[in-house]
């Protein structure tokens, strides 16, 4: 356990996750009355406007994908991530992030929306970011590393891809990050729909579905940090049991062991989103790293605006178990890409970065 909670030791860290998790808290309140309020109030039952939802939510991650790369190597990153803060927390109540906190705030949001309506819970997301602000504020600046910034030169915008290109490692893990993301990562759909047209549950049932894939999450995220390194094999097999996970979700014939199926999901979920993500920033040039984290995170999100609507349209026209089949394919595909990289590379073992060795 002490090696899984190392990262506590640093001041600076338990700061900013008590912030964060306060703000994800009510990021996750407003995903969950989000979804709930399109599938059931804005539509009748339509999983297609989920998905248009989420496409809209993610696509400007997408476009600003380059210049936010840019600015992670350029600028400082504790002031960049205030302002970033501040201006999340004063939009229209209704900017998210893909984080965890998954566990409180569906719950919370589930037993809001039927006491007193969805519009508290997008309100409580608003306030939230106050605590990131603050936990931002608090750190000691004194105690920060410095990063090594890189100089600003005609096309360095570009040098993130060409550097990424050149990478068999890291360009196997964008194509499984992009399979997974794009038409896998659409839990809004799979939970209400399964939840709604399925199941036929209350908001109570479809918040508490949510937080018990967090249980999954929570434990894939535990697994990741217990590694003292990560290594392509657990993202391998992160990818296959995403698929099975998925295939047994199809299959479950009543809500419990549908809730059962989403907890495998959840490790596997976590375990292939962390995971990529440690090996692409120990495996990188410390002046590389803000643009090529910034083009993992275009292709892990910025692949929703285009599987979403997929999805949603399998869901409604085919069934909700179709769409999770759809998510079950991702799954098994990114595990294929794994192996065929494992298979065929062209240098040895000891020739690949650390972090990238089986």
């Amino acid at each position: 356990m002490r090696r899984v909670f190392r990262s506590l030791a640093s001041f600076n860290y338990r700061v900013w996750a008590a912030g964060a998790l306060v703000s994800n808290i009510g990021t996750w309140m407003q995903r969950a009355a989000q979804d709930w309020l399109v599938l059931t109030q804005l539509t009748q039952h339509s999983a297609s406007a989920v998905g248009i939802v989420m496409a809209l939510q993610f696509g400007p991650q997408l476009l600003l994908m380059p210049w936010t790369g840019y600015a992670a190597d350029h600028f400082n990153q504790r002031k960049l991530l205030m302002a970033t803060q501040a201006t999340m927390g004063a939009l229209a109540l209704n900017s998210t992030s893909f984080n965890a906190a998954r566990m409180i705030g569906p719950a919370v949001a589930g037993l809001i929306i039927a006491s007193v309506g969805t519009g508290w819970a997008f309100l409580f997301n608003g306030a939230s970011f106050l605590a990131v602000l603050t936990s931002l504020t608090l750190l000691r600046t004194s105690e920060l590393r410095p990063n090594a910034r890189a100089h600003r030169t005609k096309g360095s915008v570009m040098q993130g891809f060409h550097y990424v290109w050149s990478r068999p490692d890291l360009r196997a893990t964008l194509i499984m990050l992009f399979l997974i993301g794009t038409f896998g990562l659409n839990f809004p759909i799979f939970i209400s729909t399964m939840a709604v047209g399925v199941f036929h549950t209350d908001a109570r049932g479809f918040g508490l579905l949510s937080s018990i894939m967090a249980l999954g999450t929570m434990s894939g995220a535990l697994l990741a940090a217990s590694r003292d390194q990560p290594r392509f094999a657990s993202l391998t097999l992160g990818s296959a049991i995403f698929g099975l996970g998925c295939t047994l979700a199809a299959l479950a014939p009543n809500y419990w062991l549908f809730a059962a199926a989403l907890v495998v999901i959840g490790v596997a979920a976590l375990t292939v989103t962390n995971t990529s993500n440690a090996l692409m920033q120990l495996s990188t040039e410390p002046a590389m790293r803000g643009r090529v984290m910034a083009l993992r995170l275009g292709v892990a999100l910025g692949g929703t605006p285009i599987g979403a609507p997929i999805v949603g349209w399998v869901a409604d026209h085919l069934g909700p178990r179709w769409a999770l089949g759809v998510g079950a394919a991702a799954g098994f595909a990114a595990a294929i890409v794994a192996i065929t990289f494992l298979s065929q590379r062209d240098v040895e073992a000891s020739d690949l970065p650390p972090a990238v060795k089986r």
